[in-house]
């Protein structure tokens, strides 16, 4: 490894380690600027007397100064403890490994349907360019690009309601059935989540990608390439869409970071048990520690991807690293 690929390396990883630091203190300040917390919150619990609210608090750490609970915080993280659930009294990592597995088969198709999808379509409409299947195209892409999530998933269940699931992942009360079974119905539930995450990508794919092959098309070895009579398939594969890369690497490393963090809209219109799910509703039971868990891993999700983006994107540019 040359000595400029080893300090553009090195500088890549300590960038990364000092977001992390960064956002989780920013998380940690934010949920406690907010007002009150799960021991205020307390309106619905019948004799909750200020003595049941004392004991809550100091049962959770609350009763301590926000500089204590900080400094506590990041030893519990230090020593890979995420802390306890104020709703369930669970391990927040058990919480989240839970969502977590539920939402990532999810969220993934979904992403891997926008990419393949994202990027066909942004090369046909960039060499069809000015013809009905451009503009066909274009327009559909930027048409599913400025539709709200919330209102495309809403959509898709007023037109396939009537034939597939649109809430859960599991159909109720289903006794017994073999492993295939289970995974085709787990599927049958997932196709309306994914599809509404495809199309929500699928139009950033397609812009970025018709862009990208556009200025690549008009580069001379590409000129010269068409002039030799090198075949379309070839050509677009090889030398168009090759070279073409380097933005769409860094769309996928932003789209495949945020696989973990699931689509909180998505996974709250379809009651997907997921962890977008999971912190839309610790959010209104003021559950602070499953909402740092839930975003410290979503933030180490995405910067290792923004990461890994950023090596692939050196090693398809040389330039990049010098």
């Amino acid at each position: 490894m040359r000595s400029g690929t080893l300090d553009y390396v090195v500088k890549r990883v300590a960038f990364a380690l000092v977001t992390i630091f960064i956002v989780l203190t920013f998380n940690f300040v934010l949920f406690r600027l907010l007002p009150g917390s799960a021991v205020t919150d307390l309106s619905r619990v019948p004799n909750a007397s200020p003595a049941l609210r004392e004991a809550l608090a100091r049962e959770f750490g609350l009763a301590s100064s926000k500089w204590d609970q900080y400094l506590a915080y990041l030893d519990q993280l230090f020593h890979g403890n995420l802390g306890v659930s104020y709703v369930n009294q669970q391990p927040v990592w058990d919480n989240l490994r839970t969502d977590v597995a539920n939402t990532v088969p999810m969220v993934a198709l979904g992403t891997v349907v926008a990419v393949i999808a994202g990027i066909t379509s942004g090369l046909v409409s960039a060499w069809r360019r000015r013809t009905p299947a451009d503009y066909l195209l274009t327009n559909s892409a930027i048409a599913f690009y400025s539709f709200p999530t919330q209102w495309l998933g809403l959509m898709l269940i007023v037109l396939f309601g009537s034939y597939l699931p649109t809430t859960g992942m599991t159909t109720p009360f289903q006794i017994g059935g073999s492993f295939w079974q289970q995974a085709g119905d787990e599927l049958q539930h997932m196709i309306l989540p994914s599809l509404t995450i495809a199309l929500t990508l699928y139009g950033q794919y397609t812009l970025v990608v018709r862009s990208a092959v556009l200025e690549t098309l008009g580069e001379d070895y590409v000129l010269t390439a068409r002039a030799k009579g090198v075949r379309t398939r070839r050509l677009l594969t090889r030398h168009v869409l090759r070279n073409a890369m380097l933005p769409i690497v860094t769309l996928m490393g932003l789209s495949f970071g945020y696989i973990v963090g699931g689509a909180l809209l998505v996974e709250t219109v379809f009651t997907w048990p997921g962890i977008g799910l999971a912190v839309y509703q610790a959010v209104l039971q003021r559950d602070y520690p499953m909402l740092q868990g839930a975003f410290l891993l979503l933030t180490i999700s995405v910067v290792v991807f923004n990461l890994l983006a950023d090596l692939l994107y050196a090693r398809l540019d040389p330039r990049v690293s010098g």
